[in-house]
């Protein structure tokens, strides 16, 4: 059976990959509580690897970058910091939101406004099933185009409705697909923007 054509070539959207230099890179929940214990990530350390990677990129390109961070945990506690490998610098802002969309009642719209940040943004976080899917819904609605790094997000696996376990990666491919249906592009790896 063929794929069926997306939603974003129906209505006629550009699924043009853009530039890193011409972005703003938007990385979400990054926190420490999704490298182990009970809210660890299949390739959680692999997806940190390459996002310290398109961190660096966009920081050598002079890519505004933006931080989001999940207040569910304590964000002044180790658990809940930002990963030392992409933690902020001064001045990149770094936004708390309470529900997975990174947008809802959180101060990242007006970030992006007040950085001046064009509608490309790069996104890259955790969990992808959730906060990385909501944050480029809420982009997409918003009139932004988001890009999605998919070596640069990761999930973990699930109990389906049926009590059969979906894998991470199943998961994982499911959320980029969806992402990918509508809501925005999806970048392979991060070499994809910066080659």
């Amino acid at each position: 059976m063929p794929a069926s054509t997306t939603l974003r070539d129906v209505i006629g959207l550009d699924n043009q990959l853009p530039r890193l230099a011409d972005t703003t890179l938007v990385l979400i929940d990054f926190q420490n509580t999704y490298r182990s214990g009970v809210m660890a990530l299949e390739g959680a350390e692999q997806a940190l690897a390459a996002a310290a990677r398109l961190l660096a990129a966009a920081r050598a390109a002079g890519v505004s970058v933006i931080h989001v961070v999940d207040a569910g945990y304590d964000i002044h506690s180790e658990l809940g910091a930002i990963s030392a490998e992409v933690a902020p610098v001064e001045g990149e802002p770094v936004v708390v939101k309470q529900v997975p969309n990174g947008f809802h009642e959180t101060e990242l719209e007006k970030t992006l406004r007040d950085l001046g940040a064009g509608k490309d943004l790069v996104l890259a976080g955790f969990m992808t099933h959730m906060c990385v899917t909501f944050t480029a819904e809420g982009a997409f609605y918003r009139g932004y185009r988001p890009t999605v790094v998919a070596e640069a997000t990761a999930t973990r696996p699930l109990a389906a409705p049926d009590g059969t376990v979906l894998p991470a990666a199943t998961l994982q491919a499911a959320a980029l697909t969806t992402i990918g249906d509508v809501f925005g592009v999806i970048a392979p790896t991060v070499d994809d923007l910066i080659a």
